[in-house]
């Protein structure tokens, strides 16, 4: 059965040789380029996610958080990356409390988290790479000086973010043309960045977080008000740690642990795998109303346990059980929207790239890269432009709380790369896909809907993610458009508030490895600007 619901006349890329695909087409292309000279899985993602600093500035940057999973050879190995910053020593929740604040503010400098991205590439970079970082992060510098024509959903995106950026001078001198907005096929260069990106390309992560890029970054945030101090970014270091994962039919699925929330995502298909859901109509009502239930009860248990494992203890175990799930999926109700108490309400203006790259050698990474809001928290460093992120308002005021702000904690995290291998005997942990969805808060519900029109309705990965999406965001269902109207009524009629969501709910990337005929099968988010390419 054939699913084009945008109709966008897309097809999956078939490729045997090595497979990227990006949100962009100039990261995909430059990333494809280091693949056919040579380089691998890794090498490529990391060139992938610097040219995409540079022409998404608003989804990522030098000043956000990524992750990462990598299988060399093939699978039989899976490690993870957390690349997410932490909040200045200095700053705690109580501080924050005296000062008035009920909840973490949106877009001030206490927001702010350290930037951890640069760190998780030297980290990936000295493990796995095989060029030189200044191979890798030549293709950005390239695009930031000689300049980018701007494609109209950038455009779009941009636009939606100017106001923070024009609050202040080097918003507007880094990231505007003469205080306005690049339109399309507007050239854009970023002076800024070329000099950041070949300081990274001397030093490594020392060429970030020590020097003259980490004094600028410093003394910006402390006129800001912050708390940072140049100690917080010399003694950043993201962490290598072990991914968890659940079974579902007939594969494993890879998440990174917590601090991230690749366990809500886990979770409900935990949850889904205990109810009747392969035979049901993938459009339908009845799979749809599964779904946001098994979200409402999952993102409910996870945003009150997860927290940063180094300061709480997150019951990781206990909610993977399927003695866990089993009690949630009984409290389902197949006909109407349950009483359950819902998630906390989310906003979903969060901005995010993702990357899955596929080699010659089946080494394969999923990669993701984030400066949370578009352009992050707006504050933008005097001398080299760099954006923060405002990752830091993913943390509780709440006493107490597992994600409570505390100096030196990582928040609670919503961008999760994942991967999928197989199950079965003879070639158990043998990498599948690379996959992975952006959007803030839908991208645990993104995961389970993308893998599930794969694995229970027969989609290939174009089909999967151009499928309509929808999400509860504590207080409404929010859907695409795509969707039929009786069957938004049908879920009215079950007890659902049903709008229109305001934008396509995010973004999403996979590379599916057929072992059979030996091709690399790729898809890419008709909702954004990217591709799929391979060779």
């Amino acid at each position: 059965m054939t699913y084009f619901a945008f109709e966008t006349g897309r097809a999956p890329i078939h490729a045997p040789n090595g497979m990227c695909a990006t949100s962009h087409p100039l990261a995909s292309r430059a990333a494809i380029d280091v693949l056919e000279s040579g380089g691998n899985a890794v090498d490529a993602a990391l060139t992938a996610s610097a040219v995409l600093c540079v022409v998404e500035p608003m989804m990522t940057g030098l000043g956000g958080d990524c992750f990462a999973l990598v299988a060399m050879q093939g699978g039989g190995r899976i490690d993870g990356i957390n690349g997410s910053g932490r909040a200045p020593q200095g700053l705690k929740s109580e501080d924050l409390r005296d000062l008035g604040y009920e909840g973490m503010p949106l877009f001030d400098v206490h927001s702010v988290t350290i930037p951890g991205a640069v760190d998780a590439w030297s980290r990936l970079h000295d493990a796995y790479g095989t060029m030189e970082f200044g191979e890798i992060l030549a293709p950005a510098i390239k695009a930031a000086e000689d300049g980018f024509a701007v494609t109209p959903r950038v455009a779009h995106d941009w636009t939606s973010f100017k106001g923070r950026l024009g609050d202040t001078n080097a918003g507007r001198q880094h990231w505007l043309l003469d205080g306005a907005v690049p339109g399309p096929d507007d050239v854009f260069r970023s002076p800024g960045m070329v000099e950041s990106l070949r300081m990274i390309s001397a030093r490594g992560r020392d060429g970030f977080y020590k020097g003259d890029l980490a004094a600028d970054m410093v003394r910006t945030l402390k006129a800001c008000g912050g708390r940072h101090t140049f100690e917080d970014f010399a003694s950043t270091q993201s962490s290598s740690v072990t991914p968890i994962h659940t079974a579902y039919g007939g594969y494993n699925v890879w998440e990174l642990p917590p601090n991230g929330r690749g366990l809500t995502a886990l979770l409900m298909l935990n949850m889904l795998s205990c109810l009747d859901f392969s035979s049901l109509d993938p459009l339908g009502a009845d799979r749809l109303h599964l779904q946001v239930e098994a979200q409402r009860l999952a993102y409910k248990v996870c945003d009150g346990a997860i927290g940063d494992p180094d300061f709480t203890e997150v019951p990781v175990d206990q909610i993977l059980s399927m003695e866990f799930a089993a009690g949630l999926a009984a409290r389902i109700d197949p006909a109407q929207r349950s009483a359950f108490p819902d998630p906390v309400p989310a906003d979903l203006s969060r901005e995010t790239v993702y990357i899955s790259v596929v080699d010659r050698d089946r080494n394969a990474v999923s990669f993701i890269n984030s400066i949370y809001y578009g352009f992050g928290s707006g504050i933008v460093s005097d001398r080299y432009g760099i954006t923060f992120q405002n990752r830091g308002a993913g943390f509780s005021l709440v006493p107490g709380h597992p994600n409570e702000l505390a100096g030196g904690k990582r928040p609670q995290h919503t961008i999760i790369p994942a991967l999928l291998t197989d199950a079965t005997a003879s070639s158990a942990r043998r990498i599948v896909m690379p996959f992975g969805v952006m959007g803030g808060d839908y991208q645990p519900m993104g995961h389970v809907q993308v893998l599930t029109n794969i694995l229970e309705f027969g989609m290939d990965v174009q089909q999967a993610i151009d499928m309509p999406r929808l999400l509860f965001d504590g207080q409404t269902l929010l859907c695409e458009p795509a969707f039929e109207k009786d069957i938004l009524a049908d879920l009215e009629r079950r007890g659902h508030s049903v709008e229109f969501a305001p934008e396509p709910l995010g973004g999403g990337q996979a590379i599916w490895i057929d072992w059979k005929s030996g091709d690399l099968v790729g898809g890419s988010d008709p909702r954004k600007d990217g591709c799929a390419i391979g060779y």
